[in-house]
C-alpha cells in the first residue's frame, strides 16, 4: 500500500486535516480530519510503501496497547483511508 500522490498532513488551528494538491485529489465535498493516533500512523508511513504490521508497529511502540487492539485499530485505519481515496 502507499498513501497517494498529492496527499499531505496538515495541522491547521489544532487539527490534523488531510489536504489535497493537485485538481484530480480535490473533493470539496469532503474534509478528511486525522485524530492523534491516525496522525501517528500517517507519519510512520508517508512517502513510502506500506504494510498494515508498519501502522500496528507504530501504535505499539507509541501506546501501551496489546497488538490485537493496535492491529484492529490500524485495519479500521486502512479501510477509512481507502474508502476515502488516500491509499
Amino acid at each position: 500500500m502507499r498513501i497517494k500522490e498529492g496527499f499531505e498532513l496538515r495541522n491547521i488551528c489544532g487539527e490534523n486535516i488531510v489536504v489535497a494538491h493537485g485538481l484530480k485529489n480535490i473533493d470539496f465535498t469532503k474534509l478528511i480530519t486525522l485524530n492523534e493516533s491516525a496522525a501517528l500512523a500517517w507519519n510512520a508511513v508517508k512517502d513510502k510503501d506500506f504494510e498494515l504490521q508498519d501502522i500496528v508497529r507504530a501504535l505499539l511502540d507509541e501506546y501501551e496497547v496489546d497488538e490485537a487492539t493496535a492491529t484492529a485499530d490500524a485495519e479500521t485505519l486502512v479501510a477509512q483511508w481507502k474508502e476515502a481515496g488516500l491509499i
